[in-house]
């Protein structure tokens, strides 16, 4: 299974973007694209380095939050596998 991660673009360099996703930050090529087509502050979905597709705003940040829900979900169940562990002696 393949996944793409929605990123925001913060710089452009050529054919090459710097996107962010939370506190990470990452270089895409924008090859695949119509360069002309995408700017500062838009949303592109990366996969394998390459940005794919340009996402509307509001469907790349319900795309984020659904990453920071699963994410939030996970913790909360590794901490209570953690929990449960402990109290196996």
């Amino acid at each position: 299974m393949c996944l793409s991660i929605p990123a925001r673009i913060e710089k452009i360099n050529g054919e090459t973007a710097v996107c962010s996703v939370g506190k990470s930050t990452y270089e895409a090529s924008l090859q695949m694209l119509e360069i002309e087509e995408v700017k500062v502050g838009d949303y592109v979905l990366i996969h394998t380095g390459f940005a794919i597709q340009k996402l509307d705003t509001e469907e790349a940040e319900a795309s984020l939050k659904t990453f920071e829900e699963f994410k939030k979900m996970n913790d909360d169940l590794d901490l209570e596998e953690e929990q449960e562990g402990s109290r196996i002696v």
